[in-house]
């Protein structure tokens, strides 16, 4: 999340307008909105102040996410119904172009039968459904390339 969606999520859970805000801080309206759209940040006094005014600390309201959290937040703000429309294979064909070509280069059923088992066992065995055998697989297989010297 960044600096502009921190203030807005900090003022709202105090309850407070951008008016509201702007009285306690001594400044305008337009000043609080830029903020909140990132067109300029507060300089530090204002960031103490804001900190106090929402009841987070500075470090808080300041904080850069980190790589994990902002890929939670990519993830969690894709949708069942977007999640069912994309071609995520395409989509990450764009980051890594063997993902558009293997299928020309692989025997597939070489691979697909033993794997189609082991999500049937999955299925069966755990009683997962079947995304959640195909979830469980996917994560199976990279620990096995992340970790190849345990098994």
């Amino acid at each position: 999340m960044h600096l502009g969606s921190r203030l807005v999520t900090a003022r709202k859970r105090t309850g407070l307008s951008q008016e509201q805000a702007a009285a306690h801080l001594g400044v305008s309206r337009q000043t609080v909105s830029k903020w909140e759209q990132e067109a300029s940040i507060p300089n530090l006094l204002e960031a103490q102040q804001l900190s106090l005014l929402y009841g987070v600390t500075l470090e808080e309201l300041l904080e850069q996410p980190s790589p994990q959290q902002q890929a939670e937040a990519a993830i969690a703000s894709i949708d069942d119904k977007t999640q069912q429309e994309v071609d995520w294979s395409k989509a990450w064909a764009t980051k890594y172009p063997i993902l558009s070509t293997y299928q020309q280069q692989v025997d597939l059923p070489t691979y697909a039968v033993p794997l189609k088992k082991l999500l049937s066992r999955l299925r069966v065995n755990y009683h997962y459904t079947d995304e959640e055998a195909l979830l469980v697989l996917k994560d199976i297989l990279a620990t096995v390339w992340q970790h190849p010297e345990q098994f």
